[in-house]
């Protein structure tokens, strides 16, 4: 019996129209944080594994000073793990810090502290599952690799998924599937960033900014929302 593979079905028109108008939009309104200023894997990593589960503004008080204290990864990597639990402390969620400090011993010991560019390779290493090395792999060597965190989710679902499928996994093979086709060309950096910041700061979970919003038409969600409103009946007044 053979198994039905989702493929999206985007005309080019839409793809180019979404591509453009989000990266313009990025262009304009994009954040500037600290780890978007190097393409260095390991401060990439950190950044990320900080990121995981914590705000944006919280992880801005850790990062700069993480990376004082372990500027390579082979600083990090013969670091003691008590030490590396010191530097972490009050960030939360512990087990971050034991993935981290495991990642850059053994990128050291196997890899002679040259991080691996594949997706394959870099999930292959303590507590990186696919969007992290998803990120690496773009942010670091601007490979075309997809994300798919909480923001990016969410504005994929809503721009596109017109029918929710009943099992959460098929939504996720489908969004992955979304994200990696989105991708322009040799712009997997700058798309990547401005889903993530697109999601954290107009299509936000609660209160999303429609009536901003450029994607508007493109939009299945921002379509229904409208289609519902305008079925709704009017009182007339008295």
């Amino acid at each position: 019996m053979s198994v039905r593979t989702y493929r999206p079905r985007l005309a080019p028109k839409t793809v180019r129209a979404f591509q453009t108008r989000l990266l313009d939009w990025f262009k304009h309104h994009g954040r500037d944080l600290p780890w978007r200023s190097t393409r260095d894997p390991y401060k990439i990593l950190v950044s990320e594994i900080m990121l995981q589960q914590t705000q944006v503004d919280r992880v801005l008080d850790y990062y700069g000073r993480f990376l004082r204290e372990y500027p390579s990864i082979q600083d990090l990597a013969a670091a003691g793990r008590s030490a590396v639990r010191e530097s972490w402390d009050g960030l939360g969620y512990y087990a971050r810090a034991r993935h981290l400090h495991a990642t850059a011993r053994r990128v050291v010991k196997r890899h002679a502290g040259e991080f691996p560019r594949t997706l394959d390779q870099l999930m292959d290493l303590p507590g990186i599952g696919r969007y992290t090395a998803g990120a690496v792999a773009s942010f670091a060597f601007g490979e075309s690799a997809p994300i798919l965190d909480t923001n990016v989710r969410r504005v994929l679902t809503r721009v596109f998924v017109r029918r929710r499928p009943s099992r959460q996994a098929a939504l996720d093979r489908r969004l992955w599937m979304l994200a990696e086709l989105l991708i322009p060309c040799g712009k997997a950096w700058e798309f990547n960033q401005a889903l993530m910041d697109f999601g954290a700061l107009m299509c936000t979970a609660r209160n999303p900014r429609c009536s901003d919003c450029r994607l508007g038409e493109l939009c299945a969600w921002n379509q229904a929302q409208r289609a519902k409103s305008n079925s709704t009946p009017r009182r007339r007044r008295a």
